[in-house]
């Protein structure tokens, strides 16, 4: 019995990037560093945290998200939680690590392909709407509406006038949700781009983790300046007083996600809330759009 692979998709085109058209600074950086090692020189921390480090973080922080869950069951309350992020920012470790106790009839991931024929000639919120969460659920989106703002604008999938139709409906789109009773956390997960980049070379090199990779990811790679503008775009037009924007860096996937869990939690008041063992984000990674220099 054969024991060969089959081809890898997008073999090798990580690896290309990195050897002819990676930036030499950001090449250097990478062949430097040891696996824990932050790459990005304006991090605040040089290195990230162990794996037992951060298990011994998060501990008490997910005995929260449990106790939260069950008051949002008794109380019917709604919570919607937005991961938005560059391509290999961690939304779904993020994601995981949120859902990780939690019952999965109540918390579940939202994570919507492209859209159908059909889909794509309905109002461009209808497909969302359906997924929202009923009292006494959380639902956690694996990337979003946002796509319209960033990915569909840097890939071209959406004409100028549509975006710009989007930007206008979005914050009372938005507002109607907050007013309808669901707490809406928006976490916007920034990754560097040497980092990113690395990321995308293990996923390469490890056939569990390529189903990851796609043609999105190797063409976007050559596009992060188009990437930064229309993130900052983004940003700044939904960052509303109902809906503001968490901006977590995530650089080190451990604090992130301890940064993470800690705004959620933060978001809502339920019944043995401990604040002491919840915490507040850390500042020197987690803030709002004033994290992106906006």
């Amino acid at each position: 019995m054969s024991t060969d692979l089959p081809p890898r998709p997008f073999e090798g085109a990580i690896t290309r990037y990195l050897h002819d058209t990676a930036p030499p600074e950001m090449r250097a950086a990478i062949a430097a560093a040891g696996k824990n090692d932050i790459l990005a020189p304006d991090y605040p921390y040089p290195r990230e945290l162990t794996r037992k480090q951060a298990e011994t973080l998060l501990a008490p922080l997910q005995v929260e998200l449990v106790k939260m869950m069950w008051a949002l069951r008794e109380n019917g309350q709604r919570l919607m939680i937005l991961f938005e992020g560059r391509d290999a920012a961690g939304k779904g470790g993020a994601i995981e690590t949120v859902r990780r106790n939690l019952n999965p009839r109540s918390a579940y991931i939202v994570a919507l392909p492209k859209p159908t024929d059909r889909e794509a000639g309905q109002w461009y919120f209808q497909r969302y709407v359906d997924w929202l969460p009923a009292a006494g659920e959380i639902a956690l989106f694996d990337r979003s509406w946002y796509n319209r703002g960033v990915v569909e604008h840097v890939f071209g999938f959406c004409t100028p006038h549509q975006r710009r139709h989007f930007f206008a409906q979005l914050p009372d789109f938005e507002k109607m949700l907050v007013d309808e009773g669901i707490t809406l956390v928006k976490l916007w997960l920034e990754v560097s781009r040497a980092e990113q980049l690395r990321r995308f070379l293990d996923r390469e090199r490890d056939p569990l983790k390529q189903w990851k990779l796609s043609h999105i990811d190797v063409e976007g790679l050559a596009r992060w300046d188009a990437y930064t503008a229309a993130i900052h775009e983004t940003l700044s037009v939904s960052d509303t007083p109902e809906a503001r924007w968490h901006v977590i860096r995530s650089d080190d996937k451990h604090r992130a996600r301890i940064a993470a869990i800690q705004v959620v939690l933060g978001a809502l008041d339920y019944a043995g809330k401990d604040a002491d063992v919840i915490g507040a984000p850390d500042p020197a990674i987690a803030g709002g759009i004033g994290m992106m220099g906006l």
